[in-house]
């Protein structure tokens, strides 16, 4: 099972407003509720603030409360809006929160993560200051986090979160990550996935995102559309002898060629789909059209040879 809370807050009462974090998290909330194929994904609790509807402190801390309190599946946490560095160590700003108390403090957050019977959480922060999160403020800038802890961190802990045309910078570069931007060829989205798509799309100058996890397992944030289909995948041992193997192929392979046979064109289409997911390459260099046609060869890339051992040790 698989829970998540969404929190947005563009209302401040004490200071200024904020423009796109309500519909960030409209939009992290249509995201990581469904897989691509529309299947259920996360079971999703989505808050979001207005000058009529504020989200305080109070009832921050009780949502938190309900969402990890004796719950064993994996959780996820969103926040967009403005984050705040005290004395005390970072804060997560609320509607009644001021310039001495802004809101709750992220070693709140991360007391209630820590003590949790959730198996995998990931936690996602696009606001200022938001690499806070995992540093108690009694370790003076040293992570506290454990197993099966994530954090995702839009900022380091003294930078800034930006939105740009009403939208969070962070909070954009990681939906296009979810929505396949970061799938490996199984169409698995991975937290270390979205933030190395994050972390390449902004660069030295840009606000700098913030990766912290540890864990023994990589879990799936959301399920894409594959490249290629699963049954392609476990069929590569028999499409090679061995991962480092070259197969041979013919003009026979080639469907327009006078000479083709069926069973090699279904073949050659299978080969088609591994050189598109980039697990297969001919041996010249060619087009796998005129490698067919010279009766070139074609082997499996670093990356088909890793997924030929998954397949050959029954790990898809």
């Amino acid at each position: 099972m698989k829970r998540a809370l969404l929190i947005g807050v563009d209302a401040y009462k004490n200071f200024s407003q904020l423009n796109g974090c309500v519909e960030d998290a409209k939009r992290m909330y249509e995201v990581v509720a469904c897989h691509e194929d529309k299947t259920r994904n996360y079971d999703c609790q989505l808050f979001t603030s207005s000058r009529k509807k504020p989200i305080d402190a109070r009832f921050l801390k009780q949502k938190w409360d309900e969402l990890f309190k004796e719950f064993k599946g994996d959780i996820l946490f969103y926040y967009s809006g403005h984050g705040a560095q005290t004395e005390t160590g970072g804060q997560i700003a609320v509607h009644d929160g001021d310039s001495t108390i802004p809101g709750l403090a992220m070693d709140t957050l991360l007391t209630l993560v820590n003590a949790s019977q959730a198996s995998e959480i990931v936690l996602i922060l696009d606001c200022c200051y938001a690499g806070s999160l995992g540093d108690p403020a009694m370790l003076k800038g040293n992570a506290f986090i454990r197993e099966g802890v994530t954090i995702l961190a839009a900022s380091s802990p003294k930078g800034v979160a930006k939105e740009v045309a009403g939208r969070g910078v962070f909070t954009e570069l990681v939906i296009s990550a979810l929505n396949g931007g970061a799938a490996d060829v199984r169409g698995d989205v991975s937290p270390a996935s979205v933030y190395g798509y994050v972390d390449q799309a902004l660069g030295a100058w840009d606000q700098r995102p913030i990766y912290k996890s540890y864990t023994s397992r990589t879990s799936s944030l959301r399920r894409c559309k594959a490249p290629l289909p699963h049954e392609v995948l476990t069929d590569l041992p028999n499409l090679f002898k061995k991962p480092d193997g070259a197969h041979r192929l013919n003009p026979s392979y080639e469907y327009t060629h006078r000479s083709n046979r069926q069973e090699k064109v279904e073949l050659f289409n299978k080969f088609k789909l591994l050189r598109d997911a980039r697990l297969l390459q001919t041996v010249e260099g060619q087009d796998l059209f005129f490698t067919a046609l010279n009766s070139g060869s074609v082997v499996l890339t670093p990356l088909g040879q890793f997924y030929w051992r998954l397949a050959k040790n029954n790990r898809l």
